[in-house]
């Protein structure tokens, strides 16, 4: 088997400073404190990767540094390196040259580390020469809205030794692709970029996101749901409001403005809104009294881990589980793919403490116990 590898080595950078995705300002992030996660990510795909039964007949066909090369040649796999001339600075025409090489060399399948960005630059390489090529996301963006990465890194190794072994169906993926300018500015601006064909692993792959309806009765849900966990808030307590519109919906019923979609922390009636991990930290005092209001995202059902990475592993670690606060409409919670919630912070600790089942709020005092894996 041959395997086509490469890593964005921006993406996701972004995530813990608040800047929602790493679009064309990965400077300004580098500037803010942002440190690469590209990378830590594909050494985890790759370390999984080396448990596979086929590991001692797959070749690896990678990009040069810094998009990969060293992470494989580390992992001791054997890899063809491509004879291609990146600089330090990478850019979108980096990947899709690199991608059009791959699908010359006819590799069978093509993974990359990366975020929605990276997907929808594949997707324009791939389009005008082969259009059937699989191919699979390792989640390491901050939106991570598309239908093409696996849940974690390790799930995406899975997915490889499936697909070797015959054992995927072959699916078609939509790549969906947020405008970060106007999410930066609190605008919620997704459209459907097109499709890619990748191998498909029932509960390793997150799918694409799904937008809440515009219903009434979604609407009354989402009331219900805020109504209940507002009469539960303690009045000296801090919590730290996650994005999407359940959220939101809890903060209207507090009578304060939140952003839509980034992280806002209250306490005691006032709020202060879209602030990154380093914010969290210097604003909270008291972590004893802190909770975390959260709602899943639409059909991918990811808890934490895309879009809220401000959340950090360290936030997590200092709030616990048990103040994590749910809430979910019934028709969110029916439409998530195996009715379970996922996480994945990129912190091994982080992820195995939230594991297991959790409450959530799914009308006025109604609730159930859903497993996070």
């Amino acid at each position: 088997m041959q395997l086509g590898f490469l890593i964005n080595p921006i993406a996701g950078m972004g995530g813990k400073i608040g800047l929602k995705g790493t679009d064309e300002v990965a400077k300004d992030a580098a500037r803010m404190g942002a440190k690469p996660i590209a990378s830590t990510r594909a050494k985890e795909f790759l370390a999984s990767l080396r448990n596979a039964s086929f590991k001692n007949t797959l070749r690896i066909v990678a990009c040069p540094n810094p998009m990969g090369e060293d992470e494989v040649k580390d992992a001791q796999f054997s890899a063809e390196i491509l004879p291609l001339d990146f600089t330090a600075e990478t850019s979108a025409e980096d990947t899709k040259k690199a991608v059009k090489v791959m699908a010359n060399r006819k590799v069978d399948l093509i993974v990359f580390v990366g975020g929605d960005g990276t997907a929808r630059d594949i997707l324009d390489a791939l389009h005008p020469i082969n259009t059937n090529l699989p191919v699979l996301g390792v989640p390491s963006g901050v939106k991570l809205y598309s239908g093409v990465f696996s849940i974690n890194p390790a799930d995406a190794a899975a997915i490889v030794e499936a697909f070797d072994r015959k054992e995927t169906e072959i699916a078609e993926f939509e790549i969906v692709d947020a405008d970060e300018v106007a999410i930066r500015e609190d605008q919620f601006n997704v459209h459907l970029y097109g499709f890619l064909r990748g191998p498909f692993l029932p509960m390793r792959i997150q799918g694409s996101k799904q937008v809440s309806p515009e219903t009434e009765d979604e609407h009354e849900n989402q009331l219900a749901v805020a109504r209940f966990i507002v009469e539960n808030i303690n009045a000296d307590g801090t919590y730290i409001l996650g994005p999407g519109t359940t959220v939101k919906c809890v903060a209207d019923l507090l009578d304060t403005e939140k952003t839509l979609l980034g992280v806002d922390v209250y306490q005691k009636g006032k709020i202060v809104k879209d602030v990154n991990e380093a914010k969290l930290l210097q604003t909270i005092k008291d972590w004893r009294n802190t909770w975390i209001i959260l709602s899943p995202i639409g059909r991918q059902g990811i808890l934490l881990g895309r879009g809220n990475q401000q959340i950090s592993p360290e936030i997590i670690k200092l709030v616990g589980k048990e103040k994590i606060i749910v809430g979910a409409t019934k028709g969110k919670l029916q439409s998530i793919d195996g009715h379970v919630l996922r996480v994945d912070t990129g912190d091994v600790e982080a992820d195995n403490m939230l594991r297991g089942y959790i409450k959530v709020v799914t009308d006025y005092k109604e609730w159930r116990l859903v497993p996070i894996r």
